[in-house]
């Protein structure tokens, strides 16, 4: 059987290079929310909409992550089945 680990890990210079542009890019956007030149409300909305578009932009990538991650299990639990019989098949036994 083979010994692929399931889970990826990234670097730590990925994983920062994405907090720091999450940052960057809220920042930002709540900047430029803040300086519109528009009432209140308008950019009470627009915050609002950022803030959905974010929480529902995680939930996207966590549900895509979640299904590729049991697909990779279910792979496993395959190629697991088939080297088990692989190994117990004896091409020369008599039928």
């Amino acid at each position: 059987m083979s010994d692929t680990p399931v889970k990826q890990q990234s670097t730590a210079a990925f994983y920062g290079q994405a907090v720091a542009s999450f940052a960057v890019a809220m920042t930002a956007t709540a900047i430029g929310i803040f300086r519109l030149n528009a009432d209140a409300w308008v950019r009470a909305f627009l915050a609002i909409a950022v803030l959905y578009l974010v929480t529902s932009a995680f939930t996207l990538a966590k549900v895509i992550r979640d299904r590729q991650e049991a697909g990779q299990i279910v792979s496993r639990v395959d190629q697991a089945r088939l080297e088990k019989l692989l190994a117990e098949h004896d091409p020369f036994e008599k039928l």
